[in-house]
């Protein structure tokens, strides 16, 4: 699903991962982490993709909620976790969405 975000600025935070094969608690821990972050002061949605490599697109209102949610208590348990179990490598940028623009034909989005 694609994110509806507001008129920029926003922010983004970019993450990118390549995962270890090890599966315990990933998928619980990371709709939780949804669920936990959908919560949060200034979140605005995200979307997310995996084949290989995986990438997680967040939009917050402002670089303090960003800095909120990754010093949330919970989010740091599962960011060690992934960091010792879940991750070979993983990259995370954050940026200013200055401008956004879309498209939208006239067929119907598959689960849209």
């Amino acid at each position: 699903m694609i994110a509806k975000t507001p008129n920029p600025p926003y922010y983004a935070v970019i993450f990118t991962s390549i995962r270890t094969e090890i599966k315990e608690d990933y998928l619980d821990t990371a709709n939780r982490m949804v669920e936990l972050a959908q919560l949060q002061e200034g979140y605005l949605g995200h979307e997310s993709a995996r084949e290989g490599l995986g990438i997680t697109v967040s939009y917050w209102t402002s670089l303090a909620a960003i800095k909120k949610w990754k010093m949330d208590a919970e989010h740091q348990i599962a960011q060690e976790k992934g960091k010792s179990l879940w991750y070979k490598f993983f990259k995370t940028r954050v940026c200013l969405v200055e401008r956004d623009y879309e498209f939208q034909s006239e067929f119907e989005i598959p689960g849209g």
